[in-house]
């Protein structure tokens, strides 16, 4: 690792103010930017942490969902989203491992999008909106492939709005070593209808499952999706699972994420 200055402002305008320096970076739990760092994959000469400022921290309902500041920790989204999106406080309390999960923001993952990341499916299934210190971002339009996002150099996410569904799960089939979802599923049921989003599956990173979607809407139960099939054409391929294998884990987590809802 190379020698770099931290700093950590009290603010959003001074996050955004010291992050126009040559070289700063910004810094929320750093579960992947730290090691990188240490790898000397990533050498920034400034971090700019994110995680003392209030206003970037704490669960809280409001603005049409549940609103969820981006410097919150897992565990702490875990804890305090239970009552109000009990999904959402279950794929948080099972990222990692406890160090992870007190250390681990739900805007640094949303921010870094690794396309095994458990929260892109959360935000793509719920519908969420992505706000930044500029401006309010679909998650439709916010995910743009495999580590890839909408955000502008010098952009930061400051919080997530979740709309509250009816009904919803996440189900996810771990990868032993990094707890990272081999591929996981979220469902989420809405009174206009109902959305599938998937991670660790797919080479352009979390996607939706238009034609589960389409069959569930219909028909909210495992049965509606018996008959249909995933392309696993754009699967990842790796020592952990063929295309097929995570194809096939698409369409058996979708039901039990369908059941368990």
């Amino acid at each position: 690792m190379h020698n770099f200055e931290f700093v950590k402002p009290a603010s959003i305008a001074d996050a955004v103010k010291a992050l126009k320096a040559d070289g700063a970076q910004p810094l929320s739990g750093g579960q992947t930017l730290i090691a990188t760092m240490k790898q000397r994959l990533a050498d920034p000469s400034i971090l700019v942490s994110l995680t003392g400022i209030a206003e970037m921290n704490g669960v809280c309902m409001g603005d049409g969902g549940l609103h969820v500041g981006a410097a919150t920790i897992h565990a702490d989204v875990a804890k305090e989203a239970s009552a109000s999106y009990p999904a959402l406080a279950k794929l948080a309390g099972g990222i990692g491992d406890p160090a992870v999960r007190n250390r681990g923001t739900a805007g640094g993952s949303l921010a870094n999008n690794d396309p095994a990341a458990c929260y892109p499916a959360a935000a793509l299934a719920s519908g969420a909106t992505i706000v930044t210190n500029t401006r309010k971002i679909a998650a439709a339009d916010y995910f743009q492939g495999m580590f890839a996002t909408a955000l502008a150099e010098g952009e930061i996410i400051t919080s997530v709005i979740f709309p509250i569904p009816e009904k919803a799960a996440y189900v996810k089939f771990n990868q032993p070593a990094s707890r990272f979802a081999l591929t996981g599923v979220f469902v989420a049921k809405y009174a206009d209808g109902v959305r599938v989003a998937v991670t660790g599956a797919s080479n352009n990173g979390v996607f939706r499952w238009t034609e589960a979607e389409t069959a569930l809407s219909a028909n909210f139960s495992a049965a509606a999706i018996a008959g249909l099939t995933v392309d696993g054409s754009n699967m990842i391929s790796d020592l952990h699972g063929t295309p097929a294998y995570r194809a096939n884990l698409v369409k058996v987590l979708t039901g039990r994420a369908v059941s368990a809802a």
